[in-house]
């Protein structure tokens, strides 16, 4: 089974880090990342750019309204994803934990993919 594990921080706190502390916390992310690649259980990961790169396409006007910002109102954002393939849900939460420990803050959701499709892969 497929997991999508989202990492939601404080966009103000992580865009604050020095590039010194960023580098430090993205070599120890990279050390879980390169365990669980190895184990061919690590699929696309993504960080994504600050919402204030974001634009959103508003269904819910007739046409659709395309505005700057995720437009989302929440204390902390969505700043990428890593989509494992694991046993089940206690092993896509091990992955999780893994990635809390080296992380400081934040939240991880952790929550099965219901389709998925490498395009880039062609799978």
């Amino acid at each position: 089974m497929k997991y999508a594990v989202l990492c939601y921080h404080s966009e103000n706190v992580v865009c604050a880090w020095s590039a010194e502390h960023d580098a430090e916390i993205m070599a120890k992310i990279a050390v879980v990342e390169e365990r669980w690649s190895k184990a061919k259980k690590l699929g696309p990961v993504a960080r994504l750019m600050p919402t204030t790169a974001a634009t959103t396409l508003r269904k819910d006007n007739e046409p659709p309204v395309v505005l700057d910002g995720p437009f989302a109102e929440t204390k902390e954002q969505l700043l990428g994803f890593f989509v494992v393939d694991c046993s089940g849900l206690e092993e896509a939460l091990a992955f999780a934990k893994e990635l809390a420990d080296v992380n400081p803050g934040g939240a991880y959701e952790v929550r099965p993919i219901g389709y998925f499709f490498d395009w880039s892969a062609g799978t």
